[in-house]
């Protein structure tokens, strides 16, 4: 794509033979759909069963989710394989759900942001309590768009692609 990617207010995008639309709000960032765009793509390999921006019957609405066989997306009753956020993510959210949902593996997404201080927040939650799943990092960026998405509207990446990422596994290691 030549220029700088346009983000309409709904586009349909594809990633590994799925299709999926994503939706701007009126007063949402463009780097905000972005990051769920790239979330959802990234993930799509491991858990086929990704959705958006829906309701899973906790307190918490995931950007990007995942439950198990034994659940329903709209009531899933803790039973989360992948939670994926995009943006702000405050500290008493990340230890809440890194409590609460141990076997869960979770990314944070942030936009042009140093990692640094976010790694030690999780590090810190994590520790607090066992976990089977590991938490990912991710640093997104301008022109990240033109590079992971063709104008076909298919989205491709891996966690190579990425400036900086960090995977923090269970037990903090």
């Amino acid at each position: 794509m030549a220029g700088r990617f346009i983000l309409p207010r709904k586009i349909k995008l594809s990633a590994h033979g799925q299709h999926m639309v994503f939706s701007k709000g009126p007063r949402e960032r463009e780097a905000h759909v972005l990051m769920k765009i790239f979330v959802w793509s990234l993930y799509l390999p491991t858990y086929e069963d990704l959705s958006v921006e829906v309701k899973v019957g906790d307190r918490y609405k995931p950007d990007v989710v995942s439950v198990d066989e034994m659940a329903t997306v709209t009531n899933a009753n803790g039973r989360f394989r992948f939670w994926g956020e995009s943006g702000r993510v405050g500290r008493d959210k990340i230890f809440s759900l890194a409590k609460r949902f141990p076997t869960t593996h979770f990314a944070i997404a942030k936009w042009e942001t140093n990692l640094r201080p976010l790694e030690s927040t999780v590090r810190e939650a994590v520790s607090a309590r066992p976990r089977t799943a590991p938490f990912d990092l991710l640093r997104f960026q301008s022109g990240d768009a033109e590079r992971f998405i063709n104008k076909e509207g298919v989205v491709s990446l891996t966690h190579d692609d990425l400036s900086d990422w960090v995977r923090i596994h269970p037990e903090g290691k």
